[in-house]
Order: C-alpha cells, then structure tokens, then sequence
C-alpha cells in the first residue's frame, strides 16, 4: 500500500462525509507580521495593542480574514489538493475572535457534489467549522471548489447542489467588547456607521501588483498546498500555461485596498457570498470599489453593520468599469472577485 497522500479526487467524495484535518496551527506574532508584510493591510484593531485596548479588548485580535486563510488552510490537503480551481463561499461566519497564541482546528462535511458535462471534473460543496485549543467556533464556512476526476470514462451524472441564504443572519449578541473609544488619529479614519449611505460607491483608488513571489509565500504561509498555486511544471502544460494565484490572496488585497474609506470598519462579521469571476496571475495589478449594499442598525448602542459589496478588478481601476458585468449578466474579463459581506463599524458615539 503506497504510504503517498495523492490527494482526493472527485470520485473520492460522498455526501454526508465528515474529514477531520490535519495540521492544527498555533498562530504567533510572525503570521500577523508577514501578513502585512504580504497584504500591506492597515487596520489598526489588528496591528496595535494600544488601539486594541482602547476599543475594549485586552491586546489586537487576528485580522479575520489572516484567521480565515490559516484556519481554511487546513482544509486544501483533503478537499481541494487536486483542484482545477476555488470557484465560491457562502454563508461565512466568524463567530469568536482569534489571537496570538490560539491553536486552530478544522473540520469538514461534504454537503453537495456535481459531476461536470466534460466528464473530467467535478464540483464539491462542503461545510467547514473551525474551532480554537477550547473547541470554540472561529469560523464557519461553505464553499465548492471544482476537482479533477481520477477516471474520465466513467460518469456518475451525480448533480446535488445545496442551496444557500442569501445572506448571514445578523445576531443579538456580537462577541465584540462594548466599544469604549476609536480614536480616528490611530484609524486613519474620521467616517462611523452614521456617515454612510445605501447605494453609496467608494472607488478606491490604490492599485496593488502581485508578483510570483508574493503570492507563493502567503500560501506557503497558510499551509495551502494546492498544485495549481505552485508546480509550475505542471500549470505549464495546461491552457492557463502558469500558476494560478489562490483566490484568498485576491480577497486579502481587496479588503487591504478598502481600507481607504472603511477606516473603521475594523471587524467582518460574515462573508454572506463571493464568487472568483476570473482567473488572476502573478503581474496582475488589483484595484476594487466598495458599494454600500445596506445599513443594519443593532439593539447595541455603539455600532451598526454595514452590508458591502467589494468587486475586484485587475489591470483596471475602479473608474474603468461602471458595471461588473455586462448586458449578457456574465463578468467582465477584468473583474476577478465579486465579494458580498458584512461589516461591523462603530456609531459617532464612540468618537473620541
């Protein structure tokens, strides 16, 4: 018996099977450093102990989406390891905040499972809940991920596909400290829950270049061993002919380049649903816009919720593109991540 793990192919996955991951991460101060050192993300929650203290917590929390890519990380080895490419996620919660010296944990059930026409590939749906070292919740998550078949000559003709909600139902209780005090000369930003409008369009106007190197080592970093993301010998016989990069990196550069207009919406309560329109590459250069989709007022008095739409483009800035897609319904070529989520931000009286 080969002592070789070769990965799971689509024919390898059941509905209703529970995987256990390997590979439980202890976070440390050198993740948290080598994120900004990836990202360049500025949110000062994240990356001072003295902002973090003031707002109410004992020291800086994890940047939710850093404890989404370490967390989900664990997950590649079993569900995506011979994927052709991370196509989604819906429904993604996180629960309890993570910090340095936290230890996570994943666990997976296959929900949902669709054999492509081409008989080549497959779509697998699976629900994912993370947990830290005391078994409580940090993240929940769904996704579908298209993965090679081992046989193409036989075909299933499996096609059950889960549905999901709309969006991440809102709870009475969000485990954020009463927030005390935002001090907008350590945010960078002078702009609370009040000063927003539906419907309103950040352009944001920073452009991000990605090179090789900058998306191998993040996913090193998160313990992603997908082949498509790094065995540039084989992405060089495929038509993509080059490496693939991870669509988590695309989803951190988007939410760094937001910052320049959400200064202080620090924290994401949920991902509600995001879709990889396009494929994007090293050289590529990532700029996004921001629509305010809806205002959520909260039974707390010292924040409200903010439902944004992020839409990520590359080698095109915000002001080139008015719509994501065109009058077919279908994508623009440039636009490689349409990302619909929640954010917590605080009310004025927090003010300092």
């Amino acid at each position: 018996m080969s002592k070789i793990n070769f990965g799971n192919y689509f024919e390898d996955f059941q509905i209703g099977q529970k995987i256990v991951h390997p590979l439980p991460r202890t976070i440390s101060d050198g993740d948290v450093s080598l994120y900004i050192a990836f990202t360049g993300s500025r949110f000062a929650l994240h990356s001072s102990d003295v902002v973090a203290k003031q707002i109410g917590y004992e020291k800086k929390p994890l940047d939710d989406i850093l404890m989404f890519h370490l967390t989900f990380g664990k997950t590649v080895q079993d569900i995506s390891l011979n994927a052709i490419a991370n196509l989604g996620y819906a429904e993604i919660s996180f629960a309890n905040p993570v910090f340095v010296g936290d230890t996570v944990s994943m666990t997976s059930t296959v929900i949902g499972l669709k054999e492509n026409s081409n008989g080549k590939s497959g779509v697998v749906y699976v629900h994912s809940i993370g947990v830290n070292q005391y078994g409580n919740e940090v993240l929940n998550l769904k996704r579908w991920v298209m993965v090679h078949k081992k046989d193409h000559s036989t075909k299933s003709d499996i096609n059950e596909i889960p549905t999901f909600g709309s969006s991440t139902p809102i709870l009475d209780e969000i485990n954020i400290p009463t927030i005390k005090v935002v001090d907008t000369d350590a945010t960078g930003g002078k702009y609370f829950f009040e000063d927003y409008e539906e419907k309103e369009r950040l352009n944001h106007p920073e452009g991000i270049t990605i090179d090789n190197s900058d998306h191998t080592l993040a996913t090193k970093l998160y313990q992603n061993n997908a082949k498509v993301h790094f065995n540039d010998h084989m992405m060089k016989s495929t038509p993509m002919q080059q490496r693939l990069m991870y669509g988590g990196i695309v989803i951190s550069t988007a939410r760094t380049i937001s910052f320049n207009g959400l200064q202080n919406a620090q924290w994401i309560y949920a991902i509600n649903s995001g879709n990889h329109c396009n494929p994007t590459y090293a050289g590529d250069t990532i700029y996004a816009y921001t629509e305010i989709l809806e205002k959520i007022e909260h039974k707390r008095e010292d924040l409200g919720l903010l439902r944004l739409r992020t839409i990520a483009l590359k080698n095109k800035t915000p002001k080139e593109i008015e719509n994501a897609k065109d009058e077919d319904g279908k994508y623009l070529p440039n636009v490689i991540l349409d990302l619909d989520y929640t954010v917590v931000i605080p009310k004025k009286s927090t003010k300092k």
